[in-house]
């Protein structure tokens, strides 16, 4: 059963720590080392000296810093609505609601929290090492779960609000009971998830049993999964099929979803449109078929664009995946190739903090 309680949560003090704009980022696992350094300068509190600082220890020093000095200020125990506003890469305007509360771990096994996509152990062995430093959780993980959502949007003025990201406290402690019968996916966040499940085995602390998570129903309005395409630097293919990668796409789309399709697009618009087996997933289809150095993108134009420019030999172009689908793979006990799902838009880091001590 999955237990979410109310936490005690940091927030930055903006009289101290400046303007929020400057001290908030995207989730540390999509800033590279360019825009990190952006982060950085913004401001010597921005969000990303802790999740992606020059060393683990310089994260710990600082946050302790920023402790004592007051740049972050602790709340009372509470839930948090979170709202975010945003425009996905299909140009539509679209609004998540969320709920942030304090999650009590649980290994995979019981079937409370599932995983969708497999982990690698490098990320990990950082996360952990950085959780051990700061002893806090930085940023939330998100997860869906099915069913209504138990809360409503306040009709007040948000507690925070930046760039689209609205929060409101919650003074209802028993939101969390909605939560005891329903399983819970990781939307965004396995490596942390099991990092957090590693940090506890060896805390052993009561508050260590615990993380930060922002809950979405399925049923929300403003979920959305849109395909990651992948770009392969060494493929190998079938005969082309279509000479026009739009008629292909539109023939991808039009194409039973019981059934794994895919657009392999090659330089010369040598196009052709794979087909898999019953029960597979399209992005099960395109590991089938076992491209190399593969990279990724949500970005179509992005994909054709580095196969016709010669940085890449192939780009298999997939469909989203469907909610349901996701939570029948995880259902089963199994787990997707890395970068199958593409929840827009990403959380953002910097708006609350989860202590795992006083």
């Amino acid at each position: 059963m999955a237990e979410l309680k109310p936490f005690r949560a940091l927030r930055y003090d903006t009289e101290r720590a400046g303007p929020l704009e400057d001290l908030i980022a995207p989730p540390y696992d999509v800033i590279g080392p360019e825009e990190r350094d952006r982060y950085l300068e913004r401001s010597p509190y921005n969000v990303v000296h802790l999740t992606l600082p020059d060393s683990e220890e310089d994260a710990g020093r600082s946050f302790r810093d920023w402790r004592g000095r007051g740049v972050l200020t602790e709340e009372a125990p509470a839930f948090w609505a979170l709202s975010q506003d945003y425009v996905g890469p299909d140009g539509v305007a679209r609004t998540r609601t969320g709920l942030v509360g304090s999650l009590r771990l649980e290994p995979y096994e019981t079937g409370s929290v599932l995983p969708h996509e497999r982990t690698h152990r490098g990320p990990k062995e950082g996360r952990l090492r950085l959780l051990r430093e700061t002893r806090a959780e930085l940023e939330p993980i998100f997860l869906l779960y099915e069913g209504d959502a138990p809360l409503s949007v306040p009709g007040g003025s948000p507690d925070i609000e930046v760039e689209g990201a609205r929060l409101w406290r919650l003074e209802d402690a028993s939101l969390g009971e909605a939560f005891a019968d329903r399983r819970l996916l990781i939307a965004d966040g396995h490596h942390r998830y099991e990092t957090a499940l590693a940090y506890h085995e060896e805390a052993g602390t009561p508050a260590s049993g615990y993380m930060m998570v922002v809950l979405v129903s399925v049923s929300d309005p403003g979920l959305m999964i849109f395909p990651t395409h992948r770009i392969a630097h060494s493929v190998n293919g079938p005969n082309p099929t279509h000479e026009d990668v739009q008629v292909a796409l539109h023939d991808l789309e039009s194409e039973p979803r019981d059934r794994a399709a895919a657009v392999l697009y090659r330089r010369g618009r040598r196009i052709s449109l794979l087909h898999g087996d019953e029960g597979q997933l399209d992005v099960q289809l395109v590991e089938a078929h076992a491209p190399a150095d593969v990279t990724y993108t949500a970005s179509i134009d992005e994909a054709v664009a580095q196969v016709e420019e010669g940085r890449a030999e192939g780009a298999f172009l997939v469909r989203p995946l469907r909610v349901e689908d996701v939570f029948e793979v995880a259902g089963r006990g199994e787990t997707m190739p890395q970068k199958s799902t593409y929840f827009y838009p990403k959380l953002v880091s910097g708006l609350l903090f989860h202590p795992l001590e006083p």
